[in-house]
């Protein structure tokens, strides 16, 4: 398999601190990606069920940009 040259370094760069082979150290990667993919997509199931069964309501998109912009606006002045 032929990788960008930026990635090959870092597969690299990775086999000699594991000191696993490249094909472990893809093969760790990959089963940590796939299990993230089983996990995101469980929580899209979950959560389109919920819209789909009337618990939660949708909001605008608009409205949630003006929310998030509150909240992001509110953790910036609180005090450290």
């Amino acid at each position: 398999m032929r990788l960008a040259p930026e990635l090959q370094a870092k597969l690299d760069e990775l086999v000699i601190e594991t000191g696993l082979t490249p094909d472990e150290v893809l093969a760790d990667a990959m089963a940590g990606y796939v299990a993230e993919l089983a996990q995101v997509r469980e929580m899209l199931n979950s959560r389109y069920d919920e819209l789909k069964s009337g618990r939660v309501e949708p909001i605008d998109g608009e409205e949630a940009f003006l929310r998030l912009k509150a909240k992001t606006a509110a953790q910036r002045n609180r005090p450290a």
